[in-house]
């Protein structure tokens, strides 16, 4: 029965009754089919310097979030990862593929921080998620790990805290167990619990973040040219005080935000981040606010309304500050001061187009 089975195979296949000639010649197409197949593995549209220009370009476009303005750095983002786009439509090896989609998703992942900074919420997830999606087809976790890192802090600023938790939770399965990038997505989870007003879950996410800040490793990995050490530091710090705050624990939240703000000025000026640094005024401002010190609020209000950058965020957090302030000193000029303050620094809305 299988002799059988075999030789209806072989027919099948054509070669039952073929001469040694014929043979010959289906062996030697065959041959030549491979040759094909290989040249069209290896054919591609792609110039040969583009890869290390997009290499050079997300890397130029990372410098420049924190010291250049939003709007700018957006603009010429979304031009880059709209050409990324055309380029995965053209033709390129399956390696090249890899390497644009993963390119497409780092522009993403940048992408969905700058929206959020310009205070659209919606298209920052919605990158956030494109990021993600990009970094699961191109095999590259790290990134979609990255991609629900932005996706938890934008989702805790539309108080989501539900949301960001499953965020910080999703991008775990893919960050290393020993990269600073754990440790930053613990401490989300450790914030989406604060802000959900869960003191236990809070104090069980910011625990598991210090943990896996004591297993990382000596020398600490860089994300395009930049030392990402730094950032789990802050998670420690910055992300504790605003927890801290949400818990109603004024003097916990002022030892934190004092570190925070003691780390954000001790940064080298190539890595400096004034928003960040406005935040950890702002949280700081808050505590003192909790604690009944009304000049001392008042006064970094004004420092971090003063920030070089103030972003959405840095808005929104001020407004927390103001609303509280606002509450608990009702007619004080020094808060009325602060408010008007923060109303000049809200952007103005865009004129409406045509037609709409």
């Amino acid at each position: 029965m299988k002799a059988t089975k075999r030789r209806k195979a072989v027919k099948l296949a054509g070669l039952a009754l073929a001469s040694p000639a014929a043979a010959a010649w289906v062996l030697e197409q065959a041959a030549a089919d491979a040759r094909e197949f290989t040249r069209q593995a290896e054919a591609s549209a792609l110039g040969s310097g583009t890869l290390d220009h997009l290499d050079l370009a997300v890397t130029e476009f990372n410098r420049a979030y924190s010291l250049k303005p939003p709007q700018a750095v957006f603009d010429a983002v979304i031009d880059y990862r709209r050409k990324v786009d055309a380029l995965l439509r053209g033709r390129h090896t399956h390696r090249q593929e890899r390497e644009l989609l993963a390119f497409a998703g780092w522009l993403s992942e940048l992408l969905a921080w700058l929206a959020h900074d310009l205070g659209d919420a919606r298209a920052g997830l919605a990158f956030a998620t494109d990021a993600f999606v990009h970094g699961q087809q191109s095999g590259h976790g790290q990134l979609s790990a990255w991609a629900m890192d932005a996706a938890a802090s934008i989702n805790l600023y539309e108080q989501r805290p539900g949301r960001a938790r499953d965020a910080a939770l999703k991008g775990l399965i893919d960050a290393p167990a020993t990269h600073p990038l754990t440790v930053r997505l613990h401490a989300q989870a450790a914030r989406a619990a604060a802000a959900d007003g869960n003191a236990d879950g809070f104090t069980t996410a910011f625990r598991a973040a210090e943990d896996a800040h004591r297993l990382l490793p000596p020398r600490s990995p860089r994300r395009f040219g930049m030392d990402v050490l730094p950032l789990a530091d802050y998670a420690l710090t910055s992300y504790p005080a605003t927890s801290f705050i949400w818990l109603g624990q004024a003097e916990q939240a002022r030892q934190h935000a004092e570190q925070a703000l003691a780390i954000y000025e001790a940064a080298p000026a190539a890595s400096r981040s004034p928003s960040r640094e406005a935040i950890a005024r702002i949280d700081l401002a808050l505590a003192h606010a909790l604690l009944g010190n009304l000049d001392d609020a008042v006064a970094l209000g004004h420092q971090a309304l003063g920030s070089a950058r103030v972003v959405d965020s840095v808005r929104h957090r001020a407004g927390d500050l103001t609303s509280f302030l606002n509450r608990r000193y009702p007619c004080q000029a020094a808060v009325e001061g602060l408010s008007e303050r923060l109303a000049a620094a809200r952007p103005a809305l865009p004129a409406a187009s045509p037609g709409a």
